[in-house]
């Protein structure tokens, strides 16, 4: 069952120097029970996506299409609705902890205040599940603790301290922003088999944002890629990762660390840079960097192509990018 349902995206930032497309025209759906993995460079759109779905955007920021959470339309919602859904029914693990959280107050009140707001929970009620909470996620005598502020736990402990913030309502939707940045690889795990865990067990939906494949692969049911605002390539994370086809995501695949890389050698790399989101081009946001680009590629917005049943590429040169080895990588 469908439980967010987002059709033609578009989210426009105004900047010092004009309109930024941030998002173009970006569709998915995620039903409950599943995750779809989100990847792509900084700047790519992954962010702007996850903060149009908790309604977070800049105030000036200019939104069309549709976000339907349940069936009703989340952008048509005035901000008091929106503030009855954020923390309730849709969740967020932020990217950076230390941010998310405020340093100067305890954790425990921090994790208690979407319990009292959407709960109508008392003091001693919240606080009390704020404790159960933290115990569940893995914070060491979280009774004694719950007192603590943010400074006195390390980057690990915080960012569980923030899945409990976002899992304190039992949330419908759980959105994962980069939730394992800057964490070395074994709290890496932990984190993620903890997200995965909780997940199964509430039956959540979890949009789950990296820039790092092997996250993804190991998590998501589905995977879209996105690239200058648009999504690129979309399907079974089976599919997508057994055959890349786009050449941005071939790339991405390429530039990945193997070990059968030679001791000493460099890495593939994709040629060219990433175009500033003002002047992005007005068809393929990868043309000039594929190795595949013709004339139509700068002008023309390419074709949605599906490969195989649920595996959609948007790219007009599907036929002659065999012609190109290794695809728009450049050693």
């Amino acid at each position: 069952m469908t439980l967010l349902d987002v059709h033609q995206l578009t989210v426009r930032l105004h900047t010092p120097r004009g309109l930024a497309n941030a998002v173009l025209n970006v569709s998915f759906q995620i039903a409950r029970g599943e995750t779809l993995g989100l990847v792509g460079e900084s700047g790519c759109g992954k962010s702007i996506t996850a903060m149009a779905l908790m309604g977070l955007l800049p105030e000036r920021a200019q939104v069309s299409g549709h976000i339907r959470l349940d069936g009703q339309d989340i952008l048509a919602l005035p901000e008091r609705a929106l503030c009855q859904l954020r923390g309730n029914r849709i969740g967020m693990i932020f990217q950076e902890p230390m941010t998310a959280l405020n340093p100067v107050h305890r954790v425990g009140r921090q994790v208690a205040e979407p319990l009292r707001l959407h709960r109508g929970m008392s003091a001693d009620a919240a606080l009390a599940e704020s404790i159960r909470l933290l115990d569940r996620v893995g914070i060491d005598n979280a009774a004694r603790r719950v007192d603590a502020y943010p400074h006195q736990f390390s980057g690990g402990q915080r960012q569980r301290i923030t899945i409990a913030m976002a899992l304190a309502c039992g949330p419908d939707l759980l959105i994962a922003d980069e939730p394992t940045t800057a964490l070395d690889v074994t709290v890496q795990k932990q984190i993620l088999e903890l997200i995965r865990e909780l997940v199964a067990e509430r039956g959540m939906a979890l949009l789950l944002i990296s820039h790092d494949l092997g996250v993804i692969a190991q998590n998501a049911q589905r995977v879209m890629v996105m690239y200058g605002g648009n999504v690129v390539e979309s399907g079974a994370a089976r599919d997508v990762f057994a055959q890349p086809t786009h050449p941005y995501t071939r790339g991405l695949f390429a530039a990945r660390p193997s070990l059968h890389t030679a001791r000493g050698g460099r890495l593939p790399t994709i040629a060219g840079t990433v175009p500033d989101l003002i002047d992005l081009p007005p068809g393929c946001p990868f043309a000039g960097r594929c190795a595949a680009t013709v004339p139509d590629c700068h002008t023309n917005v390419p074709p949605q192509v599906a490969t195989q049943p649920g595996h959609i590429v948007a790219c007009s040169r599907l036929d002659h990018i065999g012609e190109f080895l290794p695809t728009g990588i450049r050693a």
